[in-house]
């Protein structure tokens, strides 16, 4: 996450800091004027004023500074620049005029993030629709794994999801830890995400961090969440890491209820069971609810 420090080094450039976070378009441009305060300057950890600007979504500042030849591109010492802040706090024009005066799409914080990672993260559909069509990769991962798609996911943007997978989002990347974004989902309960990642056909069995959607369902109790599941073709029958079908995970009856509609006839709630996916029933789960 990009986060501003406004420790300054001399009076004159403490008052154009706070001009920029301020919004103070006057003074900013006094003290820029004066010729005693120079547009890039910068705090210990390498913020520039137009950061400042960008990350409080001032425009008209940000408009100022560029116009004074503010170095659109600088770094702080953690990668963050003006456009990553702006991206992180939804500052739609502020991106805009940045990518409009060459502002770098593809640089990344420290630990990987991306513009487009950050606006997912806040779901800022607008400014995530406005940097895709600029050209960021919309599968550009974090250096754990985490992509953009699996963050929105995480967070319950159902309508970033949805613009993601559309322009192309791998439905099934997972993050280092083997996690995908059905299986956060899942297990935080986010109904609207489940729904449009179903649409696109994501896997539904073990995944290489050996556990399921559904086993994650199964634990959140929400029950919703596992009726969409078994209704998308998820298998009560399968096994995670420690050997435990989804069934052995909850004493919810209405789910366990659940479990055993997707299946009649076969039981899978016994260590000795026959795979539930060989007779499983093509009718809904939601009236079992």
């Amino acid at each position: 996450m990009c986060r501003m420090s406004f420790k300054k080094e001399t009076p004159l450039a403490n008052a154009a800091f706070w001009a920029a976070r301020r919004g103070n378009l006057a003074l900013l441009r006094l003290l820029l004027n004066s010729g005693r305060v120079d547009v890039d300057c910068r705090d210990s950890h390498g913020t520039t004023l137009l950061m400042v600007a960008s990350y409080a979504g001032h425009i008209d500042c940000v408009r100022e500074l560029v116009l004074q030849g503010a170095d659109i591109n600088l770094q702080r010492e953690d990668g963050g620049t003006a456009l990553l802040a702006a991206s992180q706090y939804g500052h739609m024009q502020v991106v805009e005029t940045l990518l409009k005066h060459g502002a770098n799409i593809h640089d990344q914080l420290y630990d990987g993030a991306t513009a487009l990672f950050l606006a997912a993260q806040g779901g800022y559909l607008d400014v995530i629709r406005l940097l895709l069509s600029s050209g960021a990769r919309v599968n550009q991962p974090r250096q754990d794994g985490t992509a953009p798609l699996w963050i929105a996911s995480q967070m319950g943007h159902s309508e970033v999801v949805r613009v993601m997978l559309l322009r192309g989002a791998e439905r099934d990347a997972a993050r280092n830890d083997g996690t995908t974004a059905l299986l956060k989902a899942a297990n935080k309960g986010y109904n609207d995400v489940i729904e449009e990642l179903l649409k696109f056909s994501p896997t539904l069995g073990i995944l290489k961090n050996g556990t399921s959607a559904l086993h994650a369902a199964v634990l959140s109790g929400n029950i919703k969440t596992v009726a969409l599941l078994l209704e998308a073709g998820a298998d009560p029958a399968l096994r995670n890491k420690a050997n435990e079908l989804p069934a052995e995970l909850t004493k919810n009856e209405r789910i366990l209820r659940l479990l055993r509609a997707s299946s009649p006839g076969v039981d899978c709630f016994s260590r000795n069971h026959l795979p539930c996916s060989s007779m499983r029933s093509n009718s809904s789960f939601i009236h079992v609810l």
